[in-house]
């Protein structure tokens, strides 16, 4: 490893610990150096406040002059709710930029680069990209499509159960892979489910973590048969969205949003179109989405290529049953050589459980 590459994953690592809290925007870390020692560190914290570059420069002060400074995302070069961090770094005095990876906006990808080069200042890209780029998977997506990424997640047995014949699925996996599921729903900006899941379980959908955030609650309900008396609806520890078609009760709308939900209505009569949902929640600036639902929504998203990422917890368990179901409903393909094959598959063990990694479509796809 050499030093850029050691400073930029130091950024990287920075940055990574922010997950979840810095949504719409992307997860960016800044190291400063000079003469071989770290003298500012920055990281973007939350969507409108200082961007990672700018909280590194401030703690530098005078010593960014000569200095050469990392960054996991090209310096941005617009002004929004904070300014050019490109113009920034040539105020400082900085001689030298080392960047892991451009904009992937193609409307602005290499102006921040120019604007530095201009200025006189070298600049190094590529250094660590591929570590940036997965760090900012769902950033990468939004800003370019306007839709969120997906993640689809469950919880099976090793027969590919996620309940019982009598429907009954607490609980599959350990207290360890729970825990680990809270993580995910704090990383999210929304978690989604069909309202069969709110019938059946009456799940609260809200993430146990020490000051952890909880996501906004989305609920593919086609007839409004959401209960008003579902914790999603009476609780009140976080915002519930339900997302229904043209043929939904008036009344029963209504009564949900005297209750505080607020009420999507899709251009479907029959069965909520998926594609419109993520459609919509992108116009919300909903830039992540993480499924929990049952085999049919699941199915749904699937079947339209709409799951950029599977998060698979397996319980070394066996339950049986024709009629039990499995996490993936719907038709189904009709032969092997038309299954989808996940990339990038990666195992951990958790508790007496193993948690799999995998995306459905290649990256490329969301490049």
């Amino acid at each position: 490893m050499n030093n850029h590459e050691f400073y930029m994953r130091l950024a990287i690592q920075n940055a990574k610990a922010m997950k979840g809290q810095t949504d719409p925007n992307p997860l960016v870390g800044s190291v400063i150096v000079n003469e071989n020692r770290i003298v500012g560190i920055g990281v973007h914290m939350k969507a409108g406040e200082p961007h990672a570059e700018i909280h590194a420069i401030r703690m530098a002060g005078e010593l960014t002059r000569g200095a050469t400074i990392y960054v996991t995302l090209e310096p941005c070069s617009h002004y929004g709710r904070t300014g050019p961090c490109a113009v920034a770094i040539v105020e400082a005095g900085i001689k030298k930029v080392v960047i892991a990876a451009l904009d992937p906006n193609p409307l602005v990808s290499g102006r921040g680069v120019d604007i530095l080069r201009e200025a006189g200042i070298e600049v190094i890209t590529g250094v660590c990209e591929e570590e940036s780029y997965q760090m900012n998977e769902v950033f990468n997506k939004f800003i370019v499509q306007h839709i969120p990424f997906v993640t689809l997640k469950t919880a099976i047995t090793m027969d590919g159960k996620i309940n019982s014949y009598t429907s009954d699925s607490k609980w599959i996996t350990s207290e360890a892979a729970r825990e680990d599921v809270h993580v995910l729903r704090n990383q999210n900006a929304a978690i989604l489910v069909g309202v069969n899941t709110v019938l059946t379980d009456d799940p609260e959908l809200t993430t146990r973590l020490p000051n952890g955030r909880n996501p906004i609650r989305v609920v593919l309900d086609s007839s409004l048969r959401l209960p008003l008396d579902a914790k999603v609806v009476t609780d009140g520890e976080a915002l519930t969205w339900v997302f229904t078609t043209t043929s939904h009760d008036a009344e029963k709308r209504a009564a949900l949003e005297k209750a505080g939900v607020k009420v999507f209505v899709t251009e479907q009569t029959g069965r909520v179109n998926p594609i419109e949902v993520l459609q919509l929640l992108g116009r919300e600036m909903i830039s992540s989405v993480l499924i929990e639902g049952g085999s049919e929504i699941n199915a749904a998203f699937f079947e339209n290529k709409l799951i950029d990422k599977v998060i698979i917890y397996m319980a070394p368990k066996l339950i049986g049953g024709r009629n039990a179901s499995s996490f993936l409903g719907g038709t189904g393909i009709e032969k092997m050589s038309g299954a989808v094959e996940l990339h990038n598959v990666s195992v951990q063990p958790l508790g007496k459980d193993f948690k799999f990694v995998g995306y459905p479509y290649a990256k490329a796809q969301h490049r």
